[in-house]
C-alpha cells in the first residue's frame, strides 16, 4: 500500500510533479475529514453496478457514505447494497480477519457477484490487517475475484483515493479478459460516473457519430467490460485530473492515446467529439462528427431562444470543483450569463487557468471558507443565482437567493447538448420561481420597522 500511495503522490502526468514541486502535498492530521481517500475510492468504484462493494471497517464508514452519490445503473443494483464487516472494539483489539472472511463467504453464497471489492479504512489499516493476503486467499478459495482497495482515509485527499482506485483496477482487473469483438472506434470513458444518468444522454451521441464506448470507467459499468478496457483505441479522461494516472499508464502499457475533456455545454461537447476524431485519425469519422455537431448545435440554438432571453446578462456565483469549475462556465456563457465568482477549493492549477481563460481575470476565486465567502461574493458582485452543491442550498434559501444544485448528489443530468437545454430550463425555473417575489414582499409594519431603524 505504501508504494501505491507514494506513486500516486508523484504521478508524472499530474501538474504537481514539476521541477520545483515534487508531488502532491502530504496530508496533515485531520485535513482529510469530509473528503478522504476512502471516500474518493468509493466515488470511483461504486458505479460498477454488478460488483459487491464490501467496506472493511466500522459501520460509520459505510453508513456516512451510503447512497450519497447520484450514479445510476441500467441493470444490476448490487452496488446499492451497503456491505460492511461492522468492526467493533473487540474486533479492533483482536483483529477483524475472521469477520472479513465470513463476510466474503456470505456475499458469494447469497449474491454470486462477478467480483468483490474490499475497501480498507483508517481502522483496519492502523491495526495492520493484511488485506492483500486475505483477498488473495479468498480468490483462490472461491474462484471469485476478491480485490483489495487500499485507500484508508488518513493517507490523503479524495483525489488521491480516486487514483488509488484506478491503481487497483489496473493491477487486478484491466487486461484480464478479451472483448467479444472490437471496432476501429472503441473508446474508454475514464472518470465518467453516470451522475443522474448523464451517460445515457451521451451514448446515443457517440452512436450517431460512429464511436463505441468499449468500457465505462466507471459509470453504469460492469466488471467484465472493465476487464477488457485495454483493447480500446482511445481514452477520454472526463473527471479532471483525478484518474490521470490510469490514462497515462494505459498509454504506456497498451499504447492507448488519451485526452482530457468535458461534456458540459455545447462548445465543450463539440470540442471533445472533435478531439476523439483526431485520436482515431479517420477522415470519414471526422466528417460524420462535423455533420452531427452542426445538426445538434443548430437544433440547440433554436430550442434555447426563450431561455437565453431570460438568462442573458444575469450574474452567477459558481461553487463547485474539478472539471465542473471551468467547463460549466462555458455552458453558462453560452446561455448569455456572466460568471462573477468561482469556487476553486477542489480545482487544480490547470483548472484555475481554464477558469480565468473563460471567465476573465477579474473573476473572484473562492478558495475556502465556504458559506461566508459565497455570501460575500453574492453581495459584492450582485449575483442573481448560486450554482453549487446541495450543502449550500440552505444558505441560498436563508438569504432568499435562487439556487441550482450542480454537484455529484444531484438528480438531474446536465451533460451534452440535451443536458445544456435541461440546464437552461432549470435555471429559468429557479430564477422565475414565484416564491422569490413572495419572500421579498414587505408588509406595512416591516417597512415601518426598517424606516425607524
Amino acid at each position: 500500500m505504501k508504494r501505491q500511495v507514494m506513486e500516486a503522490f508523484i504521478e508524472p502526468a499530474c501538474e504537481h510533479n514539476q521541477p520545483n514541486h515534487k508531488g502532491c502535498a502530504m496530508p496533515k492530521p485531520g485535513e482529510a475529514a469530509g473528503g478522504c481517500s476512502f471516500d474518493g475510492a468509493q466515488i470511483t468504484l461504486l458505479p460498477i453496478a454488478d460488483v459487491a462493494h464490501l467496506v472493511h471497517g466500522p459501520l460509520a464508514c459505510t453508513g456516512n457514505s451510503w447512497e450519497s452519490r447520484g450514479s445510476l445503473s441500467s441493470g444490476p443494483r448490487l452496488f446499492q447494497y451497503g456491505f460492511t464487516t461492522d468492526l467493533s472494539e473487540h474486533d479492533i483489539i483482536f483483529g477483524g480477519e475472521r469477520k472479513l472472511r465470513q463476510a466474503i463467504y456470505e456475499i458469494i453464497q447469497r449474491f454470486h457477484p462477478p467480483a468483490i471489492f474490499v475497501y480498507s479504512t483508517c481502522v483496519t489499516a492502523l491495526i495492520g490487517e493484511d488485506l492483500d493476503a486475505i483477498c488473495h486467499d479468498e480468490t483462490k478459495k472461491w474462484g471469485t475475484p476478491v480485490i483489495p482497495i487500499n485507500s484508508p482515509g488518513f493517507v490523503g485527499s479524495k483525489n488521491l483515493g480516486n487514483r488509488l482506485a484506478g491503481e487497483a483496477l489496473l493491477q487486478y482487473v484491466i487486461g484480464t479478459a478479451e472483448p467479444p469483438e472490437t471496432t476501429p472506434f472503441d473508446l474508454n470513458l475514464i472518470g465518467e460516473y453516470n451522475i443522474a444518468g448523464e451517460m445515457w444522454d451521451l451514448e446515443p451521441l457517440f452512436n450517431k457519430v460512429g464511436i463505441r464506448v468499449l468500457s465505462h470507467l466507471t459509470g453504469d459499468g460492469r466488471f467484465e467490460e472493465i476487464r477488457y478496457a485495454h483493447r480500446a483505441k482511445a481514452n477520454m479522461v472526463v473527471c479532471s485530473r483525478a484518474l490521470i494516472n490510469m490514462a497515462r499508464k494505459m498509454e504506456e502499457k497498451y499504447g492507448i492515446p488519451y485526452f482530457e475533456g468535458s461534456f458540459y455545454g455545447a462548445r465543450e461537447t463539440s470540442a471533445s467529439l472533435r478531439q476523439m476524431g483526431r485520436l482515431f485519425n479517420n477522415p470519414e469519422l471526422n466528417k460524420q462528427i462535423e455533420n452531427v455537431i452542426k445538426e445538434e448545435e443548430e437544433k440547440l440554438s433554436q430550442d434555447l431562444v426563450y431561455e437565453r432571453q431570460i438568462l442573458r446578462g444575469l450574474k452567477v456565483v459558481l461553487y463547485t470543483g474539478g472539471v465542473k469549475s471551468w467547463s460549466v462556465i462555458t455552458a453558462l456563457q453560452e446561455l448569455g450569463m456572466k460568471v462573477v465568482a468561482v469556487g476553486t477549493n477542489k480545482s487544480t492549477k490547470d483548472d484555475v487557468a481554464r477558469i480565468k481563460e473563460r471567465a476573465g481575470h477579474d473573476v473572484e476565486l473562492i478558495e475556502s471558507d465556504g458559506a461566508a465567502r459565497i455570501l460575500k461574493a453574492v453581495k459584492t458582485k450582485k449575483a442573481d443565482i448560486i450554482i453549487a452543491g446541495g450543502r449550500n442550498m440552505y444558505l441560498a434559501l436563508k438569504e432568499q437567493i435562487p439556487f441550482l444544485d450542480i454537484n455529484q448528489e444531484r438528480h438531474t443530468a446536465y451533460a451534452g447538448y440535451v443536458g445544456l437545454k435541461r440546464l437552461a430550463q432549470h435555471l429559468v425555473h429557479s430564477i422565475q420561481h414565484p416564491i422569490w417575489e413572495l419572500v421579498r414582499y414587505k408588509t406595512s409594519w416591516q417597512e415601518e420597522l426598517s424606516n425607524d431603524s
